[in-house]
């Protein structure tokens, strides 16, 4: 299953919120208007959508590592697609149908922003979307598609800037120090993109630097098991920078390519904890000046607005060059990206949506805008 299907399937709290939120707007004050629909055959319409399905299962995420550019499509079989859709426009028959529109005013633009800010966009954010929105639109009537259309653009502008590839460098070992809070899926994000990277042709390296959670320890093994990469560990209890140092080491010894550090989950309201993170870091640039190379914030998007003062911590300590964010399919509050997106402007390299491997991907804007607002695009 391609991940955008996927994605919208489990993001069904947070789109339906919004779907729900939206149709009650439009409701409230619009009035039926007759509209032109278009409507093809029954048939046709089951084998363009197959010919889609199989277009996008193309760039299924087995094949797609978060750090590589997407396959190429194949050309004949797109146009073999694009030849029956002409086809069938031909045979699209009109008729006439009441829909809903209701005029965009200043009720409206302020039902908008309490539906945003209710989904944990924020209220800057929700704000700034809404009046976006609004912008040469004021007076003019809209049905609910339209409405998810114009929402999903604003959000796929702001998040734009943002979708970005885990950068790889050409030093070795390049430090990927994996950091987050307590339950925000660190280790299983770590093995999930360990295994993406061995099937890339990567020489790999994890270290176990949650030292005081045997469960994080024994999860990542079953993780480097299955990618045949090596997880080197430490008696529970030890020093995590100690590890961290030892593991550098050995990964420059061995030449790999990339050595991922778990660290243990860290509240950022725990000053101690935290001080043990800025001394991993410490240690590892005594060793190499420019480690870590990469040090990507694992958030939990269920945590809502608190991920913002994760992000604004974390950045102190370890200076955050990227994010991750995880269980989108188990929040209503999946607004939370688009304000990180638009407070800190951090690299957005993928997001999960479940355990198995292929549930991380990588962030396309587009389609984590429709999946949100529940726009066909």
């Amino acid at each position: 299953m391609a991940f955008f299907k996927k994605l919208k399937e489990r993001l069904f709290k947070s789109s339906s919120k919004i779907d729900e939120g939206i149709e009650a707007i439009i409701e409230d004050g619009g009035e039926p208007e007759e509209v032109e629909l278009k409507q093809a055959d029954t048939l046709q319409k089951e084998e363009i959508n197959t010919h889609k399905s199989d277009q996008s299962d193309i760039s299924g995420v087995r094949n797609e590592p978060i750090f590589n550019q997407k396959l190429p499509v194949d050309k004949e079989s797109l146009q073999t697609t694009n030849q029956k859709e002409t086809f069938v426009g031909k045979i699209l028959k009109r008729r006439k149908q009441k829909a809903t529109k209701r005029k965009f005013d200043d009720d409206m633009l302020e039902q908008l922003e309490e539906l945003l800010i209710a989904s944990d966009m924020g209220v800057d954010t929700a704000m700034r979307v809404s009046a976006n929105m609004a912008q040469g639109n004021l007076g003019s009537r809209f049905s609910t598609s339209e409405i998810k259309k114009l929402l999903a653009d604003e959000i796929e502008q702001i998040m734009e800037h943002v979708a970005q590839p885990l950068p790889i460098y050409s030093k070795h070992p390049q430090v990927v120090l994996v950091v987050g809070v307590n339950g925000s899926g660190k280790t299983t994000t770590i093995g999930k993109l360990a295994s993406q990277f061995k099937e890339a042709g990567k020489n790999v390296v994890i270290a176990a630097g949650d030292t005081f959670r045997a469960a994080a320890v024994e999860q990542l093994q079953i993780w480097g098991d299955r990618a045949n990469v090596p997880v080197l560990v430490a008696p529970e209890g030890s020093d995590p920078a100690s590890l961290a140092f030892d593991a550098l080491e050995k990964a420059q010894q061995e030449k790999a390519d990339l050595l991922m550090i778990d660290t243990a989950g860290r509240l950022q309201n725990r000053t101690d904890l935290m001080e043990e993170l800025a001394k991993i870091v410490r240690v590892l640039k005594k060793k190499d000046p420019e480690a870590p190379q990469n040090t990507i914030l694992v958030l939990d998007a269920t945590t809502g607005q608190n991920a913002i003062s994760q992000v604004e911590t974390f950045r102190e300590i370890a200076e955050v060059s990227g994010l991750i964010m995880t269980k989108l399919d188990g929040t209503a509050k999946g607004g939370v990206l688009v304000a990180l997106a638009d407070k800190f402007g951090l690299p957005i390299h993928a997001i999960g949506v479940g355990e198995q491997i292929d549930d991380l991907a990588p962030f396309d804007p587009a389609e984590f805008a429709q999946a949100l607002t529940g726009s066909e695009g």
